[in-house]
């Protein structure tokens, strides 16, 4: 993929993250890599989502960091997203936003329980949370530390396929794909069980889901013994949808 489509893809990714509902003013991004050719395309910082357009896109070299083509500063997150692409090969696209149940579990240092079915469609267990940044990691390269722990909470264990989504502690969430439109997806799903994880909370029980169940949840639609919705060859460049199946 160019710089031109990766621009292009990139606008059109964050134009619907800003139709999606999960944002707010400018709070949030979307990026896209090419990992062929170790690049990454992000808004520039601060630029409406109304308005935004590939002019506004900002193309980064993953290895290095350095922007390689246009002619904005790249999203303050950047650092943050570049540490994802560098850890997880398989992810194409990153989503960060502060939509409202996500931050305000992401706020609470609180995981989000797997507790039904729902959860179990696109989370393999727990969404969870990164322990706190220390003075020193906020003092320094903060977005480059806010990268290093989402990457530590996933190298205690957790699969960054299984589970697509990780909370910053005090900060808010972050979700992944291997494209674009999967990413968005699971932004969207993130917030929606994140939603339904509070109401339940507020009735009471929080008991976690069954494992067996989960899984069984979580494989009809990932994974070689996937049968959920219909055969569709892979097509990283189609329309961006938000909440699109996965």
């Amino acid at each position: 993929m160019g710089h031109s489509a990766l621009r292009e893809a990139a606008a059109g990714g964050n134009v619907a993250l800003g139709r999606s509902g999960l944002v707010v003013l400018a709070f949030g991004n979307l990026s896209v890599a090419d990992h062929s050719a170790g690049v990454m395309a992000i808004k520039a910082s601060g630029v409406d989502y109304a308005r935004l357009s590939p002019d506004d896109i900002v193309v980064l070299d993953i290895a290095s960091g350095d922007v390689i083509e246009g002619a904005g500063r790249p999203s303050t997150d950047a650092a943050t997203h570049l540490a994802i692409y560098r850890a997880f090969e398989g992810v194409g696209g990153v989503v960060h936003t502060h939509s409202a149940y996500a931050t305000s579990w992401a706020q609470a240092c609180r995981p989000i329980p797997c507790l039904g079915t729902t959860h179990a469609d696109h989370f393999r267990g727990p969404v969870p949370v990164t322990r706190p940044l220390t003075a020193t990691e906020i003092g320094g390269e903060y977005e480059a530390a806010t990268g290093r722990v989402i990457v530590e909470q996933f190298s205690a264990g957790v699969d960054s396929d299984d589970v697509p989504g990780v909370l910053v502690a005090q900060h808010g969430p972050f979700a992944w794909g291997r494209t674009a439109e999967e990413a968005l997806a699971a932004a969207v799903a993130l917030e929606h069980v994140a939603a339904i994880a509070t109401h339940q909370a507020a009735i009471g029980s929080l008991e976690p889901l069954p494992e067996v169940l989960r899984d069984r949840h979580f494989r009809r639609k990932h994974g070689p013994g996937a049968y959920y919705g219909q055969d569709r060859p892979e097509t990283p460049d189609r329309p961006l949808a938000a909440g699109s199946p996965r």
